[in-house]
């Protein structure tokens, strides 16, 4: 695995959270963790906090949920029943299937046990005594990586029956899923934890109420819960003061498309798109200039070279117009066909619909058909117009977010580039006139 980082620097003082580990040799062993510190803040959380402190603290840090919702942490495990008899569950997504999002596999991979002790400190705050982690059936090595570290933690004894020689049961299961985008939306994710097919639940009741087999459950991503043991380790408000007054900490930046250096970054939440791409992904490639750019992951509304200067935290993003997603940053180039990249978006969101609601699952289909004809060279005068009527009746119509999803890009994109539809609709128009 081929692995680009970057330093920063907060108040004069260099900081890495979740990859400061990622260069160590043998990065993934238990014995490697260990040696950098590793598996002290469980123990500090269970020898001197009470779960309700440690709830507190992670509210306390801002720490958002980085899986894309970036709703608050903290407040997610206080949604838990606290005079609930049933049993409570953990449930971690790392079904990482969002184009242009690559983080994850990095965290499962190269600090595996960051992510399991981060798991130790959520279950222990909620009363969970079975946590699973569903990851994405095509990750074969992060799948291994993380199995092995989670058998290593049971045979050192920190999981099992005795949490960290504790009187706290915790069991981890890994749970592979078989390929389909839609367990990333989270009630799907727990319907395929259940042997059931991956289809969204109607909300509510919400999964904290009615979650894993009809438990309360507490959903958070891989990244959201590595940041965990550093905010016990130090301290909420010495995290809440890196990135935003909304958003602490840093996160990891996947860079991908025309830049120079693609790779993640691991930066605060208050740097710009416009560093993002120049400062530490080393500019266009090819020295071309920049014409657009994805900045959450295929489904965030497209931004212009014009709208670059915006932070990169969740509030900067929104008021935008877009979205910080999954953190996955595409970067095109002037020569980019803005149609083609539709094409592109348009035939993922319809191969990946679950089909459960009408408007996504026909809506989806007829958004890539359309599109593929205006590239085909065979668009209708009508046929943009329709792109944009199709989008707005998907939009807040289903069950999940994706319907939204599909039809965010194709809304921004005919927006922002409306004049490369048209001109390729026209193109057509003309060669019919010729033949006629």
């Amino acid at each position: 695995m081929h692995l680009r980082n970057t330093k920063y620097e907060i108040r004069n003082t260099m900081v890495k959270i979740v990859t400061k580990n990622f260069n160590l040799k043998d990065s993934y062993l238990l014995s490697t963790y260990e040696s950098t510190g590793g598996y002290q803040a469980i123990r500090k959380a269970m020898d001197s906090m009470t779960p309700d402190q440690v709830t507190e603290e992670v509210k306390k840090s801002n720490l958002r949920g980085l899986g894309g919702a970036g709703f608050l942490a903290g407040m997610k495990w206080g949604f838990i029943p606290k005079n609930s008899t049933l049993p409570k569950y953990l449930c971690v997504n790392c079904d990482e299937a969002e184009p242009g999002t690559f983080k994850d596999k990095y965290l499962v991979s190269l600090d595996p046990h960051r992510l399991i002790e981060g798991m130790m400190i959520a279950a222990y705050a909620i009363g969970c005594h079975k946590a699973y982690i569903f990851i994405r059936g095509e990750y074969v090595r992060p799948y291994e990586r993380l199995q092995a570290a989670v058998d290593e933690a049971y045979a050192k004894g920190y999981l099992g029956q005795k949490l960290m020689g504790k009187d706290y049961a915790l069991e981890i299961v890994v749970h592979r899923g078989a390929g389909a985008y839609i367990c990333g939306e989270e009630s799907a994710l727990l319907e395929a934890i259940e042997g059931k097919k991956g289809w969204p639940r109607l909300k509510p009741p919400f999964p904290a109420v009615v979650g894993l087999f009809g438990c309360p459950t507490v959903i958070n991503n891989v990244e959201t819960l590595c940041h965990v043991p550093t905010i016990i380790e130090k301290g909420a408000e010495w995290y809440a003061k890196i990135g935003t007054a909304k958003c602490g900490g840093t996160r990891i930046f996947c860079m991908s498309g025309h830049v120079k250096k693609p790779g993640i970054y691991e930066l605060p939440m208050s740097v710009t798109l416009r560093q993002l791409i120049f400062d530490h992904a080393g500019g266009i490639r090819g020295d071309k200039k920049l014409k657009a750019v994805v900045p959450g992951g295929i489904s965030a509304p497209i931004l212009s070279a014009a709208e670059i200067d915006v932070g990169m935290d969740f509030d900067s993003l929104k008021a935008a117009g877009t979205m910080a997603g999954s953190a996955g940053v595409m970067v095109m180039d002037e020569d980019t066909d803005m149609v083609e990249a539709l094409k592109v978006a348009t035939r993922f969101f319809a191969h990946e619909s679950c089909g459960q609601c009408s408007p996504c699952r026909e809506g989806t289909g007829w958004m890539y058909k359309i599109v593929k004809r205006i590239c085909d060279g065979k668009g209708r005068a009508q046929d943009i117009n329709n792109l944009l009527s199709i989008g707005q009746n998907i939009s807040g119509t289903t069950i999940c977010a994706l319907g939204d999803a599909a039809a965010m890009p194709v809304t921004s994109y005919i927006t922002k580039f409306r004049d490369e539809f048209e001109e390729k609709c026209k193109m057509k128009n003309e060669k019919l006139k010729i033949t006629i």
